[in-house]
């Protein structure tokens, strides 16, 4: 997976040393002058890291960052600042910031702090894909497995599930056979799992 990075500073200077810096570690660096140019193809980027100056004309880092948990994207966010104060870091923290940085910025430790960032979102894409797996799993369950799967993931046992279904014990086991087929496993557990993953994505 390529490792995107999106730098929002108005300094040009501060744009071309750390795009140079980050691409000479590996990472795809896209730098933005203005926090309106970044909003204005923000929904065409695939995911990354932001780096986002605390203080630009119009919009500041902050607001930005705001702006962005408002429409959905959450994206592991450094704050960089020459000015930051100790509320201005809370704040950027209280947003899900995941480091608050000044200028002149320490190279190891943006570095890291991008590794970071990018362990997050592969944690989220594969969270993701498994809540996708389990929905298309629950989709090609009969409506009776998925009431078996359900009380499964309650914990109910064969006998539990067939009185509270009014199924003899020898059906519900062929439904439980019908749903390891299907999911690739007999496990209660990993059931389970792809039940509630299944039902958190609704």
């Amino acid at each position: 997976m390529t490792n995107h990075v999106y730098l929002v500073d108005d300094d040009e200077g501060v744009r071309n040393a750390l795009s140079l810096l980050l691409e000479t570690v590996g990472l795809n660096v896209r730098s933005f002058a203005s926090p309106e140019t970044f909003l204005a193809q923000a929904a065409d980027l695939t995911p990354g890291c932001l780096i986002l100056d605390i203080r630009m004309p119009a919009i500041s880092g902050l607001k930005l960052q705001e702006r962005l948990t408002d429409q959905g994207v959450s994206w592991p966010t450094v704050i960089i600042s020459g000015h930051g104060d100790i509320e201005a870091c809370r704040r950027a923290f209280r947003n899900g910031a995941i480091d608050f940085l000044s200028k002149p910025v320490d190279e190891q430790d943006l570095i890291d702090a991008i590794q970071r960032g990018h362990a997050e979102l592969e944690i989220r894409r594969q969270a993701s894909e498994e809540r996708a797996e389990a929905v298309a799993l629950v989709q090609h369950l009969s409506t009776r497995e998925q009431e078996v799967l359900e009380m499964i993931a309650k914990g109910l046992t064969t006998k539990q599930i067939a009185d509270a279904l009014t199924l003899s014990p020898r059906t519900v086991e062929s439904h439980r056979a019908a749903i390891a087929a299907k999911a690739g496993t007999s496990s209660a557990a990993e059931l389970t799992r792809y039940w509630l993953d299944a039902k958190a994505d609704q």
